[in-house]
């Protein structure tokens, strides 16, 4: 007769440990937890009841098992004042004999039948066995941290319809113990990830703001900033398609592109908005803009990755641009993407000295320009995507 492979539990645990510390996705996490469970032990059925803590309910968010005896996922859902959460969140669990809190069906039915329990905590475990019998459940085991409930282990019956033996239950109470530390490292992740998206949108919308009261400074080019951004996005998207560009860059170029003409908070508006020609002597004030843009941001480090094309999106790929002569690939690739997006957006807009070219006739003139004042490669990207 084929002997029954025994567990080694130790290792099992430890090497549920070790999965565990690499998962910050509480989800993928109990599912990892039910199948071993249900796969490992042999149990019929398993199941977890997270805590919600918004809304101060624990559902059962993960369930594995034979078909017909598993609760389905969702489908159980208990609130604080349910007798099996009382039950632990309340603290009745230390008057039972029981390790670590640990509900065993025929344990619980043997103490109520002896009279073993103080009449107030005899009344919810009735209850509480009235719950189990409900969900088919032979084990709950609680899963704490500190004093907060996080979850509850249903189990159901073993495979070959035995009683659970102690250092089974053991395991069940260890891996709780090991689950909740997991479960709450998962959600300070999840939460340090909110709070920096929070963040995140937080800036992008200081920035939008930023570069709205740049555009409100000039009247002729209303828009061209959140045009220029457009563009500048749509010629990266274009590159990525071919290159190995990360999430980083992009996000660069998005803040780089609202900010491009940052420092014309500092150029006088006369200057802006003059419908003539500009003198070389006022040409040498609004040039400066590029570098008054650096000034203003370089203070602020989440900005580092963006203040090149600030920078440099006035440089020309022969070497004949502004504000440091660089030429063909010195220039960083934020730099000419934004140069190709913020001349198009000038060519296609109708000012009070000449009216807007068609876009066609813009493409042809970047055409014209590649090698020269463009460098080739975004051209061909811009060519495609604008």
């Amino acid at each position: 007769m084929r002997r029954k492979r025994v567990l080694n539990y130790k290792k099992e645990l430890e090497a549920a440990a070790k999965s565990m510390i690499l998962i910050h996705e509480p989800q993928v996490l109990i599912k990892m937890i039910v199948r071993m469970i249900v796969q490992r032990v042999g149990v019929k059925h398993a199941g977890i009841l997270l805590h919600h803590k918004d809304k101060d309910t624990y559902v059962l968010t993960v369930s594995r098992g034979e078909k017909g005896l598993k609760v389905p996922a969702g489908f159980v859902r208990m609130d604080a004042d349910n007798p099996l959460i009382s039950f632990f969140r309340k603290g009745y669990y230390k008057n039972l004999s029981a390790k670590q809190g640990i509900l065993e069906f025929r344990s619980l039915q043997r103490q109520m039948k002896n009279n073993e329990l103080d009449l107030k905590t005899s009344h919810l475990i009735e209850k509480a066995i009235y719950q189990m019998e409900i969900f088919e459940t032979e084990v709950c085991v609680p899963s704490f941290f500190g004093n907060d409930l996080l979850g509850i282990l249903l189990l159901g019956a073993k495979q070959d319809n035995g009683r659970f033996r102690q250092d089974e239950l053991d395991f069940f109470g260890a891996l709780a113990s090991d689950v909740a530390m997991a479960l709450r490292n998962a959600q300070l992740f999840r939460d340090l990830e909110d709070e920096l998206q929070k963040r995140r949108s937080l800036f992008i919308h200081t920035t939008v703001a930023l570069a709205a009261a740049v555009d409100a400074k000039d009247h002729y080019t209303h828009g061209h900033i959140s045009r220029v951004t457009n563009y500048s996005l749509a010629i990266g998207e274009k590159l990525r398609e071919g290159g190995d560009f990360d999430d980083n860059f992009m996000e660069n170029l998005h803040i780089a592109s609202l900010l491009h003409d940052i420092g014309k908070i500092g150029t006088p508006e006369k200057l802006l908005n003059k419908t003539s020609e500009l003198t070389m002597g006022e040409r040498k004030i609004m040039q400066k803009h590029v570098l008054d843009g650096v000034t203003i941001l370089q203070s602020i480090k989440e900005l580092g990755g963006a203040l090149a094309g600030v920078k440099y999106h006035h440089e020309r790929y022969d070497g004949k641009g502004y504000p440091d002569g660089l030429e063909g690939k010195q220039i960083p690739l934020l730099a000419s993407i934004i140069a190709v997006a913020d001349t198009f957006d000038a060519m296609t807009t109708d000012r009070p000295y000449r009216k807007a070219m068609s876009k066609e006739e813009a493409r042809m003139e970047l055409k014209r320009c590649s090698g020269s004042q463009f460098d080739p490669e975004v051209v061909r990207a811009a060519l495609e995507g604008l």
